[in-house]
């Protein structure tokens, strides 16, 4: 079967699965680099992650179209430990000094109420900095079941391991956030 001819897989009717794998891929990978950099803290990395992951899922586009979400989690969940792991072993001391030209982010909206938009910049990066002290597990499962919106059965597989796991990473996650952004509210 070619490439075209598999991403030619129709999703059921009624279903909100895109029915292309690139389309699929264009679906998710604002919310895939927003995941992947709230794991390695480094757009760059992020990045280069979600783009593996995406490129590793041309390998699946056989599989149903019911089937992408759950292992495109799984691929770039593998991807962003392999990542960790790798810095964990990188001699820092030999690579040069890092430019730090990245400055703070772009947040530039073209939207009508200024106020407004800037809550919403406030909230998000109070959130990502909340989610980002949470320990990985955790954000794994916060992101996953309520930003992702993802069930619980398929949230334990793409972390691999059991539902109880998932929803203990999520209680303790939403006790620490709701602990970390109290004053927000």
């Amino acid at each position: 079967m070619t490439l075209a001819m598999a991403q030619a897989v129709e999703a059921p009717s009624g279903d909100a699965t895109p029915q292309t794998l690139d389309a699929f891929l264009a679906s998710i990978s604002a919310r895939a680099f927003r995941f992947a950099e709230l794991g390695l803290r480094h757009r760059d990395d992020a990045l280069d992650a979600v783009q593996d992951a995406m490129v590793k899922m041309l390998a699946y586009a056989h599989r149903p179209a019911a089937e992408w979400t759950p292992l495109f989690w799984s691929v770039l969940r593998s991807r962003i430990i392999d990542v960790q792991r790798r810095r964990t072993f990188r001699l820092t001391w030999l690579a040069p000094a890092p430019a730090d030209d990245e400055g703070p982010i772009d947040w530039a909206d073209p939207g009508p109420d200024p106020s407004r938009a800037n809550d919403s910049r406030e909230a998000y990066a109070r959130l990502a900095e909340a989610l980002q002290k949470l320990p990985a597990r955790q954000r794994e499962a916060f992101t996953l079941r309520v930003l992702e919106e993802l069930d619980v059965e398929t949230t334990a597989r793409v972390m691999g391991c059991s539902e109880g796991s998932v929803k203990t990473h999520l209680s303790r996650a939403r006790d620490a956030l709701q602990k970390q952004l109290e004053d927000f509210r």
